[in-house]
């Protein structure tokens, strides 16, 4: 439940947070202090030796890190961020993430594996549904078609990201790991921060309370709490039952961002979003890994 609610929540967190901060600056400021708090929190716990990784381990985790926070976090955060109209509603966003089941089943095919009837079936139900969403209808509400490619580019770099981390030299410990994940992903961010000019005349005086909180709560929740959470049944529950986030956090990214700012939520939305949903729920159900 924890995995559930704080990672279906980052949407929002991540909405009001765009409303007065730099988009990609935010997003490395995110990053840079949950990898300094959790690289701190290991050395206490651990030792000296808590973070040593060989060259190797460290470049396979920059990469996964680039590929998962600066591509699929970062298109996110940029695909929120802008006037009404133009920017994507988190709620949105959240749907067109949850396809990453989908993609990661592509990228499984293209590379030899074979999956079952079902699991293909489930992909295309979830593309239906993703087309369903973001076609144009030109109504109140009609999802933003440049902002929804965006996303979708998003979940596709998250997707890569994921797949590569089971067949790259990582570190063995999965916290030492995401340390240099987020590391890598916010010096990314922050170049790319630097590339656009969100620094150029910023004035942190202008920056609202609601938007520091939201990226406290990014910072705290987002990236250290529900993480932890993650992995901890990663090592407890089973793979299947584990996966079941994908299809509940869009679910609660919507029903946040209709309640608590009034984002729309269309038939259009309710039909692609419940097609969607039910497509990457069938997919992680008919999925039965032969080793966690």
């Amino acid at each position: 439940m924890l995995v559930y609610v704080l990672w279906g929540s980052t949407y929002l967190g991540i909405r009001i947070t765009v409303e007065s901060l730099p988009p990609l600056a935010s997003a490395a400021l995110r990053f840079a202090t949950a990898g300094l708090v959790l690289a701190v929190v290991l050395r206490l716990r651990r030792g000296p030796g808590a973070l040593r990784v060989d060259w190797r381990q460290l470049r396979s985790a920059a990469l996964v890190g680039v590929l998962l926070l600066a591509g699929g976090n970062g298109l996110v955060v940029l695909a929120e961020s802008g006037p009404p109209g133009v920017a994507v509603p988190s709620g949105i966003a959240a749907l067109l993430v949850a396809t990453v089941p989908l993609l990661v089943v592509l990228l499984r095919s293209v590379t030899g594996d074979r999956p079952g009837l079902a699991t293909l079936g489930g992909v295309t139900v979830g593309f239906v549904g993703l087309v369903l969403l973001v076609l144009p209808t030109g109504g109140v509400g009609a999802v933003p078609l440049v902002g929804a490619l965006t996303v979708v580019a998003a979940a596709t770099s998250w997707s890569v990201g994921s797949f590569l981390s089971g067949r790259l030299s990582m570190p063995a410990d999965p916290f030492v790991a995401t340390v240099y994940e987020m590391f890598a992903g916010a010096a990314v961010l922050a170049v790319l921060a630097a590339g656009r000019g969100e620094l150029r005349g910023f004035d942190p005086g202008a920056v609202t309370a609601r938007s520091w909180w939201a990226l406290a709560y990014l910072m705290v929740f987002g990236s250290l709490v529900a993480f932890t959470a993650y992995v901890w049944l990663l090592h407890h529950a089973p793979i299947s039952l584990v996966s079941t986030y994908a299809y509940v956090n869009p679910v609660v990214a919507v029903a946040l961002g209709a309640l608590l700012v009034a984002e729309p939520v269309t038939p259009q939305v309710l039909l692609g979003g419940a097609v969607i949903v039910a497509g990457v729920a069938l997919v992680v159900t008919t999925e039965r890994p032969t080793r966690r």
